[in-house]
This record gives C-alpha cells, structure tokens and sequence, in this order.
C-alpha cells in the first residue's frame, strides 16, 4: 500500500488558483481510476476533475468555496500500486472506471427499478445534469444515482426522466429561519468584479431617449420577407454602436493597469452580457466589425445560447473590447449598467415602449427607447461618451443610414 499525491492540474489560459465548486467523493470513499471527484472553479468555467489513479480517498484538500492553487494538494490516495507520474484533468464526464476492483453498472434495463436516492438527502453530480434539473423544474433529490458515492450520472436522470417521473417542483415549505447561503462558484467571482469595477473606475452615465419608430418599421417589414431569420432590435443596435466606434476609438479600449497602458482596439469584439442559470456571464462575438446584420444576430444567439447551456469555451468568454447588456421586456426606463473592467465602456438597452410625442407641432404616437451607458471617466470625456451615444441615436433614428458605406 503506497500514498498518492493528486495534485490540482493546470487548468489552462493562465490560471493560477481555482475554487473547489463541489466535491464527489469523501474520505475513505474507494475511487476508480478516471473517476470524477468534484468539480472546480475557474474565472471562465466549472472544470470537473478526474482522478488518474485508483485508490482509497485519505485526505482531500478542503470544502465547497476554499481556493486551492494549481499545484497543491488536492487529494490523498491511498493505492495499491505505482501511481503515474503525470496526473491529468478531464473537463468532460468521466468515462466508466477501467481498473476499479469490481466491473463498473452498466445501464439498468427499462424494467429493472432505479436508484434510490441517498438518504442524506445530499446530492452529488455535475454542473449539466443540475442545470438540467432546473430547467425541468426536477427536485434532484429524487433522483437516485448509481455512481459512486450515490453519485447521479448522466444515464441515471435520463431514466428518471422516462420513467416518467413527475417534473414539478417539490413542495417548499415556507422558510420560518433565516438561511445562509455560501457565496461561491461563479456568484463570488461576479461579486469580486462587481466591486472591483465600482471601487476602482469612476463611472460617468449617459442617458439618451431615442425614438425607435422608424427602426421597428423596418425590423418589421425584413422579418415579414424572410421569416426564416427573424432579426430583434439587438443587432440593428449593436451595428449601430459599432460603426459609431470608428468615430470614437477611445470608447473601444481597455485598460491595462499593470503597465498603465490604455491600448485602443482596431476590431471590436463585442460582449453580450447574457444572464445564464449559473449567473451573469459575458460571452463574446469576436470581430462584430466585419459582420453585417444577420450575421451580427446569428453569432449573437449562437454565443448567449452557449453561455446559458454551459457548452461554450473558456476563449469565447474572454477578450470583448466594449459590452452591450440589455434585460429584453425587462429593461426599465433606464439603468447605470457597471463597466466590465478591463474595458472602459458598456451600453445598455432599456425597454421600448410606445408614447405619446410632439412630433412637427403634432401629437403622435411614438415608439421611444432609452439608452444607458456608462463610461470610465479616467480615460473617456463626458463630451466624447454623450456624442458618441448621440451618434448611435442618429443612426438608430434614421436606420437607412446603418447600411451606408
């Protein structure tokens, strides 16, 4: 019997600490080799971690929110034989165990009974299947799993699902307590910018009431001839906010404040800050410049769906040079969205809605939709940020102008 130092692997694009999201396994639980046993956080994503011997778990590092550096011990094994020397990550679900002491389930028969759940109550499995659950409004606790350590695997919720099973919540009963809630995963990480970001950049918000009219309309009379690719406001707004950088370079920059450097971008690479059921991401469509409308909105949808099923990479949420939020039907009469540091600006969509107007000495009925946007005030002008919104406005008012040379 020898010890088996598992240490935490790299976990790519610079990474030097992660934050242990949830554990699969416990102390004196027997593991097979390629077996997940739990799931770590990175900036980017939840990265789940396999173990590359088989053995008996004697230490592991610590609980759900510790930081563990790349490198130091994640988990203690206790094996029968040599371990390997290089131990390796695997992002994916792990494959049936291959040098467990005993053959690894194989799926149950349609009539063979399922799982039962533990009786803890406490539920092990990865990031997708919990997202599935939410989604299917399914009380995971239902669920029973065949993995180790009553953990649920991906075959165990499909045949939960055919069975059958009931997909409404469980009851919940009214809270008489107060309850405390951890702040982990991906809420931290959303914390520790979001005040990072209000604490060190003085942000200057810009308003601007714009009337739409004229740009539903048209969005109206494409979506009519080509059904097929229907068109929302989003990227007629993001064209918009696009070609008016060209005018503004200092708005499509970002700050590096190691070298105290701002470093203006050619391209634009446009953030699509995109509420997900594991918390805001912002996922980015890459060169927005060189896409016109449809295109704009076919790589809008296809990187927000991604953010928000978790099947996008680590290198579509990383590198936006300015972002554009908006919360859809929810968007409100106006916002002061928060910077998404290292950038120095972000535009936001409020709702439109229609109003009445003054319009050439009459009173019409107009729809109108606000603007807001924030900037950071140590390298952007107030009289630069209102002109460029300004500049978005008139496009956005006159939207024939968003398909000229």
């Amino acid at each position: 019997m020898s010890e088996y130092i598992f240490k935490l692997p790299d976990l790519g694009e610079g990474t030097v600490e992660a934050e242990i999201g949830e554990w699969a396994i416990a102390v004196g639980d027997t593991v097979a080799e390629e077996q997940v046993i739990g799931t770590m956080m990175t900036d980017k994503a939840a990265v789940e971690i396999s173990t590359p011997v088989a053995g008996t778990v004697v230490r592991i590092a610590g609980e759900a929110g510790d930081m563990i550096a790349v490198g130091a011990p994640l988990v203690v094994f206790a094996t029968d034989g040599a371990a390997p020397a290089e131990p390796e990550s695997d992002a994916a679900e792990a494959p049936a165990p291959q040098s467990a002491p005993t053959p690894a389930p194989t799926p149950a028969p349609a009539a063979a009974p399922l799982p039962r759940p533990r009786a803890d109550g406490k539920v092990v499995t990865s990031p997708a299947i919990r997202r599935r659950a939410r989604q299917m409004g399914i009380d995971l606790t239902q669920v029973g799993g065949s993995g180790p350590n009553g953990r649920i695997l991906p075959r165990d919720f499909d045949a939960f699902v055919e069975r059958g099973a009931s997909t409404v919540p469980a009851p919940r009963h009214v809270p008489t307590e107060t309850t405390e809630i951890k702040v982990i995963g991906l809420r931290r990480m959303i914390a520790n910018r979001m005040s990072e970001a209000k604490r060190e950049i003085p942000h200057f918000a810009y308003v601007e009431e714009i009337d739409v009219t004229e740009l539903e309309k048209l969005r109206a009379h494409v979506n009519e001839r080509d059904a097929q690719r229907r068109l929302t406001p989003l990227p007629f707004i993001a064209t918009a906010m696009i070609r008016a950088l060209r005018d503004f370079p200092q708005c499509n920059a970002s700050y590096d404040k190691e070298r105290n450097v701002i470093v203006r971008h050619g391209e634009v690479h446009l953030g699509i800050a995109t509420q997900t059921p594991d918390g805001l991401k912002v996922p980015v469509v890459r060169h927005a410049e060189r896409l016109d409308v449809y295109a704009l909105a076919t790589e809008i949808k296809r990187v927000t769906g991604a953010a928000r099923d978790n099947t996008i990479g680590r290198n579509e949420l990383t590198g936006s040079t300015i972002t554009l939020t908006s919360l859809g039907k929810m968007g409100g009469i106006a916002s002061t969205p928060v910077i998404n540091a290292p950038e120095v600006a972000i535009v936001g969509v409020n709702r439109a809605v229609q109003r009445p107007m003054v319009v050439d000495g009459q009173i019409a009925v107009r729809t109108m939709m606000n603007l807001s946007s924030s900037f950071d005030h140590r390298f952007v002008d107030g009289f630069d940020a209102a002109s460029m919104i300004q500049r978005i406005r008139e496009m956005l008012e006159h939207p024939g102008t968003l398909f000229m040379p």
